[in-house]
C-alpha cells in the first residue's frame, strides 16, 4: 500500500492515514437535511466520499461509509408549516427523493445511512451521560452544553472561545447559563408535531447531538475520518467534537476532512440563498457523466465555480474520453504506460487530488492513442475511471433506436440526392433525440451523446 496524505482541518497540516483497525477504514460523512429537495452543493461532499472509498479500496482497505440523514430539525417544521402538512409526511418525502437523486449519480449507497428520528434513544443516552459528568444542564424541558467545561473548544476551527457565536439566535438566550452554550435537547413547542418523551421532557435532539451519536452508533468512537462541507466546520463539527470529548474522554474522529462549497456568481450555494440548482435538474440536463466529471473537476479543498461552462466543459471531457475509449480494446494497456498510471494514483495519494489525476488520466489518453503502440488495450483506464464513477465511458456503443435509425437513414438519402437543408434538418432531430450521426466511408454511424 502506498503511503495516503489527507488534509486534517484540526492540525491544519496533512497526515499519513493510519488507521484505527488497519485494512479498515471508518468514514462518517454529514448528509442534508431534508426540508426541501437536494442541490448541486449538497451533491459534492457525497461524491467526494464516494470516490474516496472507492479510491481506497483499490489501495486495498476495506471502508465502511456513512452518510446521516438530519431528518428533525427546526428547517423541517418551518417548511412544513409553510405547506400545510405534518413535518414528518415532508421529512419522508424529501429522504426518499434525496435517495433518488443521489442514486442518479451512479455511485452506489453508502454502507450505512443513519435517520436522526432513528436513533433518538441513543442520542438520550448521549445527552444523560453528558448530564451525569456535569457538561450538561437541563431547565424547563431544553437541555444545553456547558461549552466552557471542554478545556478543547475551539481546537477544531481554530477560534477564540469569546468570539464565537452559536447561531441559534435569541432561542433560549435567558435559560443559558452562558450564551455560548448550546442545544442538545429542545423542549415541545406549540406547532411543532414531532417530538419524543425524555427525562427532561419531551421534545426533540439537538441537530449537533444527532451526528455525534449517529457516527458512534455506526463507527465507534476515534474513527478514522469525519467528512463534510467547510460550513459545517463550526458550529456543528466543533460542537460533535466537543460532545464526544465530553461523554467517552476522547476524540470522535482522528482526521477531519472539509470540501469546499459551491459557488455561484460568488456566492455559498445554500438553499437559504436562493441561487439553487436541484441535483435530479442538473443530471436531467448535462447526464451524470458529466455531473460526476464536475464534481471530480476540482480539489475537494477548494471552493468550485457553479455555471453553464464548467458543466458544459465537464460534458466535453467526458465526450473526449468516450471517444477515444472506442479507439481502444479489451486487455492489457502497454507497459511503457504503466507510469502516467501510477502518478494517477500518486496525486489521488496526496490528499485526493481528483484535478490532477485527471490530468494524467487525460495524458495517458493521448499517448495510449496517439502513439505507434501496437497494444491499446483498456485495463488502465477502466482502473482509473473505475475509481473516479466514471467507468460507464467504456461501455460498450448504445444501440440507437429503431425510429433514430430511420431518420439517419434518410439524412443519407438527402446528401445523396443533394438536398443539404433536408440533411440539415434531420441530424438537428437526431441530436435532439440524444445522437449524433457521423459519416465515413462505410457510411453513417450513430453515438450517443
Amino acid at each position: 500500500m502506498q503511503r495516503i496524505l489527507l488534509h486534517d482541518s484540526r492540525s491544519g497540516e496533512l497526515i499519513r492515514l493510519q488507521t484505527l483497525r488497519f485494512p479498515h477504514v471508518g468514514i462518517y460523512a454529514c448528509g442534508p437535511t431534508v426540508y426541501s429537495r437536494i442541490h448541486i452543493g449538497n451533491a459534492r461532499p457525497f461524491v467526494v466520499f464516494s470516490l474516496l472509498k472507492r479510491f481506497l479500496a483499490h489501495e486495498g482497505y476495506e471502508t465502511t461509509l456513512v452518510v446521516n440523514v438530519t431528518d428533525v430539525n427546526d428547517k423541517i417544521y418551518d417548511a412544513a408549516r409553510a405547506q400545510g402538512r405534518p413535518s414528518e409526511a415532508l421529512a419522508k418525502e424529501m429522504t426518499d427523493l434525496y435517495f433518488a437523486d443521489t442514486d442518479a449519480l451512479g455511485l452506489g449507497r453508502p454502507d450505512h445511512e443513519p435517520l436522526a428520528s432513528a436513533t433518538i434513544g441513543p442520542i438520550i443516552e448521549y445527552i444523560q451521560t453528558l448530564i451525569d459528568t456535569g457538561h450538561a444542564y437541563a431547565v424547563e424541558g431544553d437541555v444545553f452544553f456547558r461549552v466552557r467545561s471542554d478545556p478543547g473548544y475551539g481546537s477544531l476551527s481554530h477560534r477564540r472561545i469569546d468570539d464565537m457565536d452559536q447561531g441559534e439566535g435569541v432561542e433560549g438566550t435567558d435559560r443559558k447559563e452562558d450564551p455560548l452554550d448550546f442545544a442538545l435537547w429542545k423542549g415541545h413547542k406549540d406547532g411543532e408535531d414531532t417530538f419524543w418523551p425524555a427525562p427532561w421532557g419531551q421534545g426533540r435532539p439537538g441537530w449537533h447531538i444527532e451526528c455525534s451519536a449517529m457516527a458512534e452508533d455506526a463507527l465507534g468512537v476515534g474513527f478514522d475520518i469525519h467528512g463534510g462541507g467547510s460550513d459545517l466546520l463550526f458550529p456543528h463539527h466543533e460542537n460533535e467534537a466537543a460532545q464526544t470529548r465530553a461523554a467517552r474522554g476522547e476524540e470522535l474522529a482522528r482526521i477531519w476532512m472539509h470540501n469546499g462549497m459551491i459557488q455561484s456568481t460568488g456566492e455559498k450555494m445554500a438553499k437559504s440563498v436562493g441561487n439553487i440548482a436541484p441535483l435530479h435538474e442538473v443530471i436531467g440536463q448535462y447526464g451524470r457523466d458529466a455531473v460526476v466529471m464536475y464534481l471530480a473537476s476540482g480539489h475537494y479543498r477548494q471552493p468550485l465555480a457553479f455555471s453553464e461552462a464548467a458543466l458544459e466543459q465537464a460534458k466535453a471531457n467526458v465526450s473526449r474520453i468516450r471517444e477515444a475509449a472506442r479507439r481502444l480494446s479489451p486487455g492489457s494497456s502497454p507497459d511503457d504506460l504503466d507510469e502516467l498510471r501510477d502518478r494517477f494514483f500518486q496525486a489521488l495519494a496526496n490528499d485526493f487530488n481528483t484535478p490532477e489525476a485527471l490530468a494524467h488520466l487525460n495524458e495517458w489518453i493521448r499517448e495510449a492513442t496517439h502513439s505507434m503502440f501496437t497494444n491499446k488495450g483498456d485495463q488502465h483506464l477502466r482502473e482509473m475511471l473505475g475509481v473516479l464513477g466514471l467507468e460507464s465511458l467504456l461501455a460498450a456503443p448504445e444501440q440507437a433506436p429503431a425510429d433514430v435509425e430511420e431518420l439517419a437513414r434518410r439524412r443519407e438519402l438527402a446528401r445523396a440526392e443533394r438536398d443539404f437543408a433536408a440533411a440539415d434538418r434531420l441530424r438537428d432531430e437526431i441530436a435532439a433525440q440524444g445522437w449524433e450521426v457521423r459519416d465515413g466511408a462505410a457510411g453513417f454511424e450513430l453515438l450517443a451523446l
